[in-house]
């Protein structure tokens, strides 16, 4: 088998175990640059709520994909394996290493494995199986996908309107079953050799690095950030703004709740959010796992896997 030349170097980890400033410190000692794997963070002005590296803290590291789209864009996973395809291949040509840094598993999950390559898209029908789905109930139009793609119809949750409707859709306008589609997916960096590095905590550690950056991202003026958004006219049902940071600061500033109660909801909804990306990641293959404090490992386990 040929030996994959071009490296990439992945950091994943739940919120606020630390992957922005290990990224610094190993983009550092291998000549790398790094590329934004955070699905809130590729949006301007959005800075304190999605907790953004200041310029001061990236120690002259250039980082790519942080403020690339106004908060009115909808910004998806495609798009992301598109341009940080296109940004480490970039990188390499500078004779640099690329490292992906963030934890949306989502974007992850399309780089790596790539995405089914489209098609099948029919508005009206889709109207059509909603207006079925909500006139006989969902059950009916669950049957219908145990008949057409029996594959598929055992994979998703029995409550999963959405996709038992896209795949449905596809379906009808396709003829071919999702299940034979996803069969077409071709991984953006099948020719990479990809370093994957985990980083996790002790949930209790975790959970006090959570709670500590919450109360922080208020003190910086997260709230002010907000006004200052809403402001200059960002529409509040725009992308960004169903960040973790800003949901609760948006009802705040609607005096629907007090502060006390935006703070401590901002800091539950982030621990829920931690729980549920390691469980994402965890059905992840080929992932090496560190501890945050633990650089000199992490340092020695990417030299080692280079090529």
């Amino acid at each position: 088998m040929e030996s994959k030349t071009k490296n990439l170097i992945i950091i994943l980890g739940p919120t606020g175990v630390g992957k922005t400033s290990t990224a610094v410190k190993l983009a550092k000692k291998l000549n790398g640059e790094i590329i934004n794997c955070d699905s809130m963070q590729v949006y301007k002005n959005f800075d304190i709520g999605t907790d953004k590296i200041p310029l001061e803290n990236r120690e002259n590291i250039p980082h790519h994909l942080l403020d690339v789209v106004s908060p009115a864009t909808q910004f998806t996973a495609a798009d992301f394996a598109r341009l940080a395809l296109e940004t480490a291949n970039a990188i390499l040509k500078r004779k640099k290493l690329p490292l992906i840094v963030g934890g949306t598993g989502l974007y992850l999950k399309a780089l790596i494995d790539g995405l089914f390559p489209g098609g099948g898209s029919d508005p009206p029908l889709r109207q059509k199986l909603e207006r079925e789905a909500n006139k006989k109930g969902l059950d009916a139009l669950r049957e219908k996908l145990k008949e057409v793609d029996p594959v598929y119809y055992q994979k998703i949750g029995e409550k999963d309107k959405v996709r038992i409707i896209r795949a449905l859709e596809v379906f009808y306008s396709t003829q071919k079953p999702l299940s034979k589609q996803f069969l077409n997916t071709k991984s953006y960096v099948k020719d990479f050799n990809i370093i994957r590095i985990g980083l996790k905590l002790e949930r209790k550690e975790l959970y006090r690095r959570i709670e500590e950056r919450v109360d922080i991202m208020f003190e910086r003026g997260i709230a002010r950030e907000v006004q200052e958004l809403l402001q200059k006219g960002v529409d509040e049902n725009s992308p960004p703004f169903r960040a973790l940071g800003y949901k609760y600061v948006l009802k705040l500033l609607k005096k629907e709740i007090p502060l006390e109660e935006a703070i401590a909801m901002t800091k539950r909804d982030t621990r829920h959010y931690a729980k549920r990306q390691m469980t994402w990641f965890r059905k992840m293959e080929g992932i090496k796992w560190f501890s945050p404090h633990d650089f000199s490992s992490i340092l020695e386990y990417a030299e080692n896997s280079l090529n």
